[in-house]
């Protein structure tokens, strides 16, 4: 379920994070789910222990996780990884907003892309 990019410009325990947050998100891992052990998950990924550490310290860090001293990490009860995810969107709008408007579009070019898209995906106003 986790697949590392060693390509990518993102440091491993961010992609790691990145990609727990979104199975949370995605109901694959629901509120209460006891996480892989640090050990376990980082013999599967074949990376150092302290990368996926620093993974789970995040993911507590923004209320997504918590820890259970001597059973691991679950995830928490509440919406902490959808709102992380949809913080994620947002910045990913931002950065598309203003690669348009780098390459020269305007506004309601902007708006019509994004009316596009909205219709593909079948969103309503």
């Amino acid at each position: 379920m986790i697949t590392l990019d060693y390509q990518s410009k993102d440091p491993i325990y961010l992609q790691i994070k990145n990609r727990i947050a979104e199975l949370v998100m995605l109901g694959v891992y629901p509120p209460g789910t006891q996480l892989p052990s640090v050990r376990s998950l980082a013999g599967e990924l074949g990376i150092n222990p302290n990368t996926i550490q620093k993974a789970y310290q995040e993911l507590e860090a923004a209320g997504i996780t918590c820890s259970v001293s001597g059973k691991g990490s679950f995830v928490a009860e509440g919406n902490s990884a959808r709102a992380l995810m949809l913080v994620k969107c947002q910045q990913a709008v931002r950065t598309a907003v203003q690669q348009a408007r780098l390459a020269g579009a305007d506004l309601p070019t902007i708006l019509a892309w994004v009316q596009e898209e909205c219709n593909e995906e079948g969103l309503q106003p």
